[in-house]
């Protein structure tokens, strides 16, 4: 074993030990001058002794969704020794390029857990190596070290003993080490070698592997990676402009996770007299995402009990397990919780950067990307107000990113938090370039924002540091960027079936194909109401449908979406008890 490692103390969080590792796996044998049967048979053999370490002891199928694999922790050793067979052959099958693995559940409960495998430039798997990542974590023991080679190997004309590199990181779940452990095991399998940056956000892996492929994106390292967005923030807020309405005080949920370690790691960058940073939920006690975090909030729309007393002009930020998703809220003058997400968020980041986008003068194209979960009326805010196309795509940040990368600057958000912009080589370049003179002001902070900004993947810390960063230079309060547009109410459900996939969708899954009939009867139903919007989706991971559904009154977005729902339940195999009307 070969590398360094530090102990960091965290303010009040836990202490952690950030362990780099560099761990490099050989076989003692001259493998170039193997013959390919011989290679393939002790390839076979090295699986099979290594598995043994990590059987497959249940028959639960398990699936990679469209965030990696996610289900009870118990249930994961065995995956995890295939991921990290996977991840390493998927860098040799990319000439050696980084590829990260994260282990992580995000905002699902402690006792669960997860893993997410990141492509050289800081995406999402390849479509088709999710689908092969299914296939090997579900065979048989027997079975796994043949198919490594007739699925892996082979199809993709893998030389198994060239050169490999993985990133490895972890949130703070008590099973992640010994999960760690096995992802080790397969990489060391594979000879490979294996970075580990132990405790970790999921967007700092994302960022590290993609600076490691592209330099021209940052210093691929963690320290790298906070220069480089508390940089950018703190000289777009030193610009010695005199601030009225801008309160510096926020509050931030680090959900008892890693983003609260992150955060602590960004107020000692952060000069204090420009941004105070005070840390709730983090991780000295309570459970991680229990009661806390931003799925709570958005899914609750409330605040975490533990926040006893409202605090009025304070902006409170709440994170996920693994800080990639964020949510604002706050208390009006009424003392009432007002919440701001992914919606919310995606319009501020297009109004600012559009505005400078069009003070630069640079021919730029700038578009917002959203789901189908997207509120109407920013929507609307976005395209009539402030002139920006919208574009929508499948639930998912994958398909949202995709979708952003066509472009020059590509917004996206999902509306639990999870988002960020993208920017294009073209856009990159031309703003760079632009901003050297310092001529143009706008020019120059646009500059500043793709520091801030971890373009790689959605970043809680990141998009919070954009946020603030963009109140700031607008010397706005939380209640003038709230009062830009108001949303519609809206009500989300699910529905208990039989079987999810014999519902098919169109239309970035807003129009239901089959059964055949149920688009026409969620019609009607949508007719009824004023402004009233719904659709249904299956979901990704369990045997039920999510029925959405937005209108002009609370009471009637309640209304339309248990009627929707009970279209669902009797048209399409529902379960248990039908939903009330």
């Amino acid at each position: 074993m070969i590398g360094t490692s530090f102990t960091r103390l965290v303010g009040n969080c836990h202490s952690y030990r950030f362990c780099v590792r560099v761990i490099h796996r050989g076989f003692g044998v001259k493998q170039s001058k193997m013959e390919n049967n011989a290679s393939e048979v002790l390839l076979k053999q090295y699986v099979t002794d290594n598995a043994s370490q990590h059987p497959r002891k249940h028959d639960t199928f398990i699936g990679y969704g469209t965030a990696g694999f996610r289900t009870g922790a118990d249930l994961l050793d065995h995956v995890m020794f295939r991921v990290g067979l996977i991840s390493a052959l998927r860098s040799k099958s990319l000439g050696g390029k980084a590829i990260g693995v994260m282990i992580t559940a995000s905002h699902n409960p402690e006792p669960d857990n997860g893993v997410k495998l990141v492509d050289p430039l800081g995406e999402m798997l390849a479509p088709d190596w999710e689908k092969l990542s299914t296939s090997l974590a579900n065979l048989s023991d027997d079975e796994l070290p043949q198919a490594i080679i007739e699925k892996l190997i082979k199809p993709y004309s893998i030389d198994w003993q060239a050169p490999g590199l993985v990133y490895l990181g972890r949130d703070t779940r008590p099973s992640s080490v010994a999960l760690a452990k096995a992802v080790i095991d397969g990489i060391a399998c594979i000879g490979c070698e294996l970075i580990d940056f132990d405790v970790v956000s999921t967007p700092i892996v994302h960022y590290l592997v993609a600076s490691r492929n592209d330099e021209s994106l940052g210093e691929p390292t963690r320290e790298g990676y906070l220069k480089k967005l508390s940089g950018g923030f703190r000289r777009v807020c030193s610009q010695g402009k005199e601030k009225t309405r801008y309160n510096p005080t926020i509050k931030v949920d680090g959900a008892n996770g890693v983003g609260a370690i992150v955060m602590k790691e960004f107020a000692d960058e952060i000069d204090s007299d420009i941004i105070k940073i005070d840390i709730v939920y983090d991780g000295s006690s309570g459970r991680l995402n229990h009661e806390c975090g931003a799925d709570f909030v958005k899914v609750n729309q409330t605040y975490p009990p533990g926040l006893i007393t409202p605090e009025k002009a304070i902006r409170f930020i709440s994170l996920d397990g693994d800080a990639d998703r964020v949510i604002y809220f706050y208390f009006d003058s009424n003392n009432a919780f007002r919440m701001l997400d992914g919606d919310k968020i995606a319009t501020l980041f297009a109004e600012h950067l559009g505005g400078l986008v069009k003070q630069s003068g640079l021919s730029l194209s700038i578009g917002l990307v959203q789901s189908a979960y997207a509120n109407g009326s920013s929507t609307n805010y976005i395209q009539d107000v402030l002139g920006i196309p919208v574009s929508c795509a499948p639930t998912g940040v994958k398909y949202l990113h995709h979708e952003a990368m066509k472009y020059d600057i590509g917004i996206y958000f999902e509306a639990n938090g999870h988002g960020t912009a993208a920017f294009s080589s073209k856009s990159l370049s031309l703003i760079k370039d632009a901003a050297k003179s310092g001529e143009n002001p706008a020019t120059v902070e646009l500059y500043e924002f793709t520091n801030i900004i971890n373009s790689t993947v959605g970043d809680a810390i990141s998009d919070l540091l954009a946020v603030e960063a963009i109140l700031y230079s607008r010397d706005w309060t939380i209640e003038d960027w709230d009062s830009k547009y108001a949303d519609l109410p809206n009500k989300l459900m699910k529905v208990l079936v039989k079987d999810r996939t014999v519902i098919t969708t169109a239309d970035a899954e807003r129009k239901v194909v089959t059964p055949e009939g149920v688009q026409s009867k969620i019609d009607n139903v949508v007719a009824k109401y004023k402004n009233g919007r719904s659709f249904v989706r299956p979901s990704g991971t369990e045997d039920v449908v999510r029925v959405y559904a937005e209108a002009d009154t609370k009471a009637n977005a309640d209304k339309l979406c248990s009627e929707v729902s009970a279209v669902v339940f009797d048209l399409c195999g529902g379960v248990g008890a039908r939903p009330s009307v």
